[in-house]
């Protein structure tokens, strides 16, 4: 296959920079606890210091994969796909995201939300970054918002953030697990004192797997 013709399939979502797909117990958010097939695309210039994937950032060192062959693998594990990245709203995801439907998968994504929203979401976690802040379109689609508290600093970002997304959104607050012995007190302080937030903790960390 020409890389011309790869250019133009990965332009229409018909090929993704695929860095790595396994099955594995939702770690974070909402769905903590499920199982969950993760599909995770190379690319992403957010930047931020503390990710724990760097080695996704590079598009260019992730193979361009066929959708369907994605599909396909996916549809033999699970009910739910979670596409992650990366940044993975760096590329078209409506054509992954019918095909998956159609093979009545649920699709979650988590995101960033610094790139125009594409594909049709069952649910969409919106994780936000100062480097890159999200789309006004990302923040109405949120229905979890994922805020990673690194400093004292991230809680007054947090709120900031909190108060882009719909009244139906779920709010958590996660530690930035290097400094979590330090951030967990302080968490659970605010939490207490602002209700409306609960606390997400990476337990695929703790659990030892993906």
């Amino acid at each position: 296959m020409s890389t011309e013709n790869n250019k133009e399939l990965i332009a229409s979502g018909e090929m993704l920079p695929l860095m790595e797909e396994f099955y594995t117990i939702q770690g974070e958010g909402g769905y903590t606890g499920t199982a969950a097939y993760f599909i995770r695309i190379g690319g992403c210039d957010v930047g931020c210091h503390w990710c724990d994937v760097k080695e996704s950032w590079d598009a260019n060192l992730h193979p361009p994969t066929l959708t369907d062959t994605i599909v396909s693998n996916a549809k033999n594990y699970a009910k739910t796909v979670v596409v992650t990245g990366g940044e993975p709203l760096m590329w078209s995801l409506d054509y992954i995201t019918s095909k998956l439907r159609t093979e009545g998968i649920r699709t979650h994504i988590e995101t960033s939300g610094a790139y125009n929203l594409s594909g049709t979401w069952d649910w969409f976690c919106l994780s936000p970054k100062k480097t890159k802040l999200p789309l006004k379109e990302c923040h109405q689609a949120a229905d979890e918002l994922k805020m990673i508290i690194h400093n004292a600093n991230d809680f007054v970002f947090a709120e900031e953030q909190a108060a882009k997304v719909s009244s139906s959104c779920q709010l958590y607050l996660q530690p930035e697990w290097s400094k979590k012995e330090k951030m967990i007190p302080q968490i659970i302080d605010y939490v207490m004192k602002h209700p409306k937030w609960k606390i997400s903790l990476q337990t695929h960390k703790y659990l030892n797997i993906p």
